[in-house]
């Protein structure tokens, strides 16, 4: 999380309604506690003496919650808000390098088509059977929107746009090509593309098929602008809050999804290093964040591109309202609190900073039990001590809970953007396979050679050439092959499985069906993922298209590209997923079955059990969710595939992926209590001056009671010092105890939890341990959080029925709170001390039992 200066805190919080009303809480309470203090200092200050300490260690921790809170609110929305434009601008960048990256394979393998170079070697073919080739190519690869080819001078031999017709090119990029033996990349204004203002082509020299001499230069015209639409369709903000951006090594915008909102060729301010500062455009303050590109396979993009992510800060922080906690299973919201030290630092110091107040609150409030009917002077000051505590449990309660809503809507907002990002990478890339095996299908050699009475050696060695030189430019692909119109295999790529050469073998029958059954060049087949010899016995897909004869009548064989499914489909996991520990992701079938994993635990082939609603989720749609995952409070993200162009959209092909990811928060915990429930919140009731008065606090998620004159304090459980006695497991360790004029004197604790379900507590920063003073003798009690001390009149106690187990008598009595709907559980504090007999010795009679701890004061 980036650090927010003071002076940056007053730049964000007017935008922040719900953080300024909080400070305004807290503001009005810390003023009430310095009231409460000096009121008791100028009004009875002799009786007040014992609480005054108390009640100057509540200021000054509300001095710092004051703070700590506010600070962490803004913290983490903004943390929140960068969070998510990053995450959108590393993936404008990426998505569109991924894409990129293809192009230069395709170049480069278009470059040395037989047919394109016989012709522009002036060797064979004419204008109209080569532009309908090219178009035959482009209607395959569909993100192109112009081909072009050239002799050496510049002048243009066919190009497949109508639109705009050139007779010759005297940009540059001619020169640097012919001159290079790579693909070269141009992006800017160019003569080859009249109509645009800029454009990006791709562009190799060819050679004479049979000389090598250099001979003319082939252009792919990327259709960047449709592309860029794309992306920016797929994941922009659908609010419309922010603006995303593609800008080059000068901050220059290239492409933008709002071209009135920020106009293409405007110079913008940056933030690749995720500082919070604010960053002016246009006379309007932004939060910015700004990615260049990892690579893809090797290939860095167009240097210095950058993808970025822009939103004015007066909306920054207006987006839906979220309401994660309202619908989570209260259990699930507690335990997932447990973890906040892991997942949100910010959010566990203030837990920690409120935990710290409402202690001091609490003791405060015990001190005082019992003592206003007799000192009538303090009366009024404890009446407002006891008030200003409720407040000021409600307002811990409610902020507290805001931060944790953020944290989770942010959360699962990510996750939910990233199984989006996976599937979508996943579309985009299987997209690219499907155009691949048409192509290669229309080879003229391998329709040629196919269409033969027989194919002899030479034949073979000559199609096993063309495909080890497409297998080395598109390595996606484990294998390509051929086979014959029976199915068997003449010729491959990495021919050799350890059960031998596949050679000889034949395809399976259905696929075998399917591919005969073509009928265009424009149709495919995938088979189902499943476990293939042809892949190793392990499971892919692979993409097969009819090879046509040269008069296009019949089908006579096949070609099969084997995707390497375990390698490609792992890396975007990975990719998407930036290798996150705490975040597994998986691509799965409609059925649950695993197609790709990132955890070890669950390979593929084996079922995800997950919601059956998620696996019926419709395409196109993403939702995320809090689940229980092996053992761990998870955040669940998940999308259903929708296709890319026409692929898997309108060109026959139905194959669904469900793109899911769990972020584990931290494995699941029986029991815990932040003390920030809100809906445990004692409301006031009638009560009179002698009704007693209940120290309450919480112990594996219920709420219990103690009579309020029996507590001396309460003090954190890590002030335990552990012991090794041997003794039950009920004794925890012993607690140092030290007042105002009073030495150091020493307290067993025991496990009160243990005590009541046989089942020991865990520590955690919550856990305080309640010290019971009873005839000048004290022992510790291990509790979970403190709650409040609240007076509750007789029609509200009602004793428990007496029982014959321990519980029973233990639990001595049930307080109905807010008229029946909170009930609380009694603890009867000295039948407790005589089930704790054993490290004690008692003193006088049966009636009136007198203690003395054993081994200690």
């Amino acid at each position: 999380m980036s650090q927010i200066t003071t002076i940056q805190l007053d730049n964000f919080l007017p935008y922040m309604r719900d953080v300024i009303r909080c400070e305004q809480s807290l503001h009005e309470l810390n003023l009430m506690w310095r009231m409460i203090e000096s009121s008791a200092k100028m009004n009875c200050p002799t009786e007040a003496k014992s609480i005054l300490p108390t009640m100057a260690a509540t200021r000054a921790g509300f001095n710092r919650l004051e703070k700590e809170l506010v600070l962490s609110l803004v913290q983490e929305k903004v943390a929140t808000v960068l969070s998510e434009i990053g995450t959108k601008a590393q993936y404008v960048i990426d998505i569109l390098v991924r894409n990129l990256y293809e192009r230069t394979a395709d170049v480069g393998f278009l470059a040395t088509d037989n047919e394109l170079c016989e012709f522009v070697a002036g060797i064979s073919g004419n204008d109209e059977l080569i532009r309908a080739r090219l178009r035959a190519y482009r209607k395959k690869y569909t993100v192109y929107d112009e081909i072009i080819l050239l002799d050496v001078n510049g002048n243009v031999l066919v190009q497949i746009n109508d639109e705009t017709p050139i007779e010759g090119s005297l940009d540059p990029l001619i020169k640097e090509t012919l001159a290079s033996d790579q693909y070269v990349e141009t992006y800017r204004a160019s003569d080859l593309r009249p109509s645009k203002n800029k454009a990006l082509i791709y562009s190799k020299r060819m050679r004479h098929p049979h000389t090598g001499e250099v001979i003319g230069v082939l252009c792919l015209c990327f259709d960047f602008v449709e592309e860029m639409a794309s992306i920016f369709k797929s994941h922009g903000d659908p609010s419309e809050r922010s603006v995303m951006l593609l800008l080059d090594s000068d901050n220059c915008v290239i492409e933008s999804s709002d071209k009135i909102w920020v106009p293409v060729g405007a110079v913008v301010p940056v933030n690749d290093d995720m500082q919070s500062n604010l960053k002016v455009f246009s006379g309007r303050k932004y939060l910015v964040s700004t990615f260049t590109s990892d690579g893809y396979q090797g290939y860095m993009g167009p240097k210095g591109w950058q993808g970025q992510v822009m939103i004015p800060v007066d909306i920054a922080f207006t987006g839906k309202e979220t309401n994660t906690l309202k619908t989570l299973d209260p259990v699930v919201a507690e335990g997932l609190l447990s973890h906040a030290q892991s997942f949100c630092p910010p959010l566990f110091e203030v837990m920690n900073a409120a935990s710290t107040i409402r202690r001091v609150v609490w003791n405060g409030q015990v001190m005082t039990a019992g003592q206003s009917g007799e000192l009538l002077k303090l009366k009024t000051v404890l009446d407002q001590i006891s008030e200003t505590g409720t407040r000021s449990n409600e307002l811990f309660a409610q902020s507290i809970n805001d931060l944790y809503e953020t944290v989770l809507a942010s959360r699962l907002q990510d996750s939910e953007f990233v199984s989006h990002l996976l599937v979508d990478l996943l579309d985009r890339n299987l997209y690219e396979r499907s155009d691949d095996c048409r192509w290669w299908a229309v080879t003229p050699e391998l329709r040629a050679a196919l269409a033969s009475q027989t194919i002899d050696s030479k034949t073979v060695t000559q199609i096993t050439d063309i495909l080890e030189y497409i297998n080395s430019l598109y390595t996606v692909y484990s294998r390509i092959f051929v086979y014959d119109h029976t199915g068997c295999i003449i010729a491959s790529t990495n021919p050799t499985e350890a059960s031998g050469s596949i050679l000889g073998t034949r395809v399976d029958d259905t696929t075998l069906a399917q591919v005969m059954s073509l009928r265009t060049e424009q149709q495919y087949y995938v088979s189902p993922f499943a476990t293939d010899a042809l892949y190793g016995n392990a499971p892919t897909y692979i993409y097969h298209a009819a090879i046509m004869a040269p008069n296009g009548n019949s089908v006579v064989g096949g070609i099969g590209i084997v995707f390497d499914s375990s390698t490609e489909f792992f890396a975007m996991l990975q990719g998407g997923i930036a290798e996150k520990d705490s975040v597994k992701a998986f691509y799965i079938d409609r059925q649950g079955q695993i197609i790709s994993s990132t955890d070890p635990n669950r390979p593929v082939g084996s079922m995800l059990e997950i919601d059956t609603d998620l696996l019926a989720l419709p395409n196109g749609k993403s939702t995320s969710r809090i689940v229980i995952h092996d053992g761990h409070y998870s955040i669940l993200g998940c999308s259903a595939s929708n296709g890319y162009r026409e692929f898997k959209v309108s060109d026959g092909y139905k194959e669904d992926v469900i793109a899911v990811v769990f972020d584990s928060f931290g494995e699941v915990r029986g029991s815990y209590s932040s003390g920030n429930n809100s809906a445990s919140i004692i409301e006031a009731s009638m009560t009179q001056t002698a009704d007693p008065e209940f120290a309450t606090f919480f112990i594996d998620g219920g709420l219990f009671a103690v009579e309020a004159e029996y507590i001396l304090e309460a003090l954190p459980a890590s002030q335990v010092s552990r012991v090794s006695i041997g003794s039950g497991s009920e004794r925890v360790g012993v607690l140092a105890i030290q007042h105002e004029n009073e030495g150091k004197t020493y307290a067993w604790v025991f496990d009160l939890g243990f005590l009541l379900s046989g089942k020991l507590t865990v520590v955690d920063s919550n856990s305080q341990v309640i010290v019971i003073e009873y005839l000048q003798h004290k022992i510790g009690l291990l509790v979970g959080s403190l709650h409040s001390v609240a007076q509750f009149n007789e029609s509200q106690v009602t004793p428990t029925p007496l029982a014959v187990n321990r519980d029973g008598v233990l639990i001595k009595q049930i307080i109905k709170a807010n008229s029946g709907r909170l009930l609380i559980q009694g603890i009867d504090i000295k039948y407790l001390l005589n089930m704790l007999s054993h490290p004690f010795e008692a003193v006088g009679d049966d009636k009136k039992v007198a203690l003395r701890i054993v081994n200690g004061n």
